[in-house]
């Protein structure tokens, strides 16, 4: 799986700051917290095409699950930071999407790139957690 490259146009934005329990020692961003902030930026895209994960859950009995990352990571973020978290689809399959996602520095998309991830998530029957068809209502809202 290759990395997203650059983010679409239209492509969802959430703004991130960088606060002391995000970094190390030195101030910087620890490598793992970009993956929270993909997730956040995840749900809040989702969120903002009506689907709210919680209540789909609880109508379905399914829920997304991460199965794959692919990050690179560029340049640090440092304490006290705003940055912007994009993510958009890259494949959107019957039981998985991929999800390209994007942090830049500063208020706006296209700033100085940070770090860039391929996210694949999976449909599962939280019964059983068996990989399932991702519902169509959810597919629809994802489409252009």
């Amino acid at each position: 799986m290759k990395a997203p490259g650059a983010a679409p146009a239209g492509c969802f934005a959430w703004p991130v700051r960088v606060y002391w329990e995000d970094t190390d020692a030195g101030g910087i961003v620890f490598y793992a917290n970009y993956l929270k902030y993909f997730e956040r930026a995840r749900t809040e895209w989702l969120r903002s095409l009506g689907i709210g994960q919680q209540a789909l859950r609880a109508e379905t009995g399914g829920m997304f699950v991460v199965s794959e990352t692919r990050v690179l990571y560029h340049r640090p973020a440092r304490l006290d930071e705003q940055l912007t978290v994009t993510a958009w689809p890259l494949e959107i399959g019957r039981a998985s999407l991929t999800i390209g996602q994007q942090a830049h520095r500063g208020p706006e998309p296209g700033g100085e790139l940070l770090c860039e991830a391929s996210i694949r998530i999976g449909w599962v029957l939280e019964q059983g957690m068996r990989p399932a068809r991702i519902p169509a209502a959810v597919l629809k809202a994802m489409q252009p």
